[in-house]
């Protein structure tokens, strides 16, 4: 489908305008209610577009401006889950929160992105993203009170999830994105059962799909965390053989300002890889040659007609201009590179 050489993209998030929401806040409420937020949402994804495509962003998405969170806001639209009853859980082994609670059966009453995304399709003829929960996040992130089986739980959330993805594959989108940090945590699971919950989940699909497997965004618990994974972070070793071998189009991880090994990535040669070459946990803004160098290295193991240069992770809880910053760099950085591909 991509016909530019490192077509760019972001992991998902990008930060909401201070009329919209809470600035710099994870999961802020909504400043605007009933119509007034519809169109305020939809305002804030136009803004989004353009800031992505004045940056020179090639696939482009809606930067997650019509939700508030990237699983819960998918799972409030469901059935079987009760938001008032609430329990505190351990999340991906790392800090607590409180969740709520599953009830009943999961199912879904009616799609929840598609309206969404038909909205930022008509916006743009460029390629579009759309970003969904993966089945494994998904479970992490709630207190099971009925099917008492993290697996189980998995695979409704995949055929619901399935459901939604062809929806929005009907509604134009380009490539659907199942986001899975939990994959860097939950090893056993994710080769005994995750992955092939994530094959449910893109079942029959035409449009490309991508795994997002990530640290996390740059908040406490998750930065405290990586200062115990040492000086190296091979979490992806354990289940980048399997991915490689899995229907799932594209692998979507973090790479700059991380300790992750590059040469890991000749684990899944092959495989369209987003190489996230862009910090979300500072403030710093990358230049354009250290995007570059990342690219550079990430080259040494995935094929340019398989790289997509990308962010780490989200960048909602940035400073807008920050984000800005970042997106501009990444850019620049994918179009220092390109130039010496097509001169060699």
């Amino acid at each position: 489908m991509m016909k530019t050489l490192l077509p760019t993209s972001t992991a998902g998030s990008l930060p909401k305008p201070l009329w919209l929401a809470q600035p710099e806040t994870l999961w802020s409420p909504w400043k605007l209610e009933g119509e007034e937020l519809n169109h305020g949402k939809q305002d804030a994804l136009r803004l989004s577009l353009q800031e992505q495509q004045h940056a020179g962003i090639v696939i482009v998405s809606d930067g997650e401006q019509t939700r508030q969170h990237f699983v819960t806001t998918f799972i409030e639209n469901l059935n079987g889950v009760d938001f008032e009853k609430r329990e505190t859980v351990r999340i991906r082994n790392r800090y607590d929160a409180s969740v709520p609670t599953v009830v009943g059966p999961v199912s879904r009453q009616k799609s929840v992105f598609v309206e969404d995304a038909k909205f930022l399709r008509q916006q743009t003829t460029q390629p579009i993203k759309w970003a969904l929960p993966g089945p494994m996040t998904m479970i992490d992130t709630l207190y099971d009170d009925h099917y008492k089986s993290r697996e189980k739980l998995a695979w409704e959330f995949a055929k619901i999830l399935n459901e939604e993805a062809k929806e929005l594959e009907a509604a134009g989108v380009d490539i659907i994105q199942f986001d899975e940090p939990a994959f860097n945590v939950f090893f056993e699971e994710v080769n005994a059962w995750g992955i092939a919950c994530l094959e449910r989940a893109i079942e029959g699909l035409k449009c490309e799909t991508v795994v997002h497997i990530c640290y996390g965004y740059g908040i406490k618990a998750n930065t405290d965390w990586k200062k115990t994974l040492g000086s190296e972070w091979r979490q992806y070793e354990e289940v980048f053989p399997k991915l490689q071998q899995s229907n799932i189009d594209i692998i979507s991880l973090e790479c700059h300002n991380s300790h992750v090994p590059m040469e890991l990535l000749e684990l899944i040669r092959g495989k369209k890889v987003m190489v996230g070459a862009i910090d979300v946990a500072n403030h710093r803004i990358e230049t354009p040659e250290e995007v570059a160098n990342t690219l550079r290295k990430a080259l040494q193991y995935v094929d340019a007609d398989k790289l997509y240069p990308c962010t780490n992770c989200g960048m909602a809880p940035l400073p807008r201009e920050v984000a800005t910053g970042k997106l501009n760099a990444l850019a620049a950085g994918a179009e220092i590179v390109r130039k010496e591909l097509l001169v060699a």
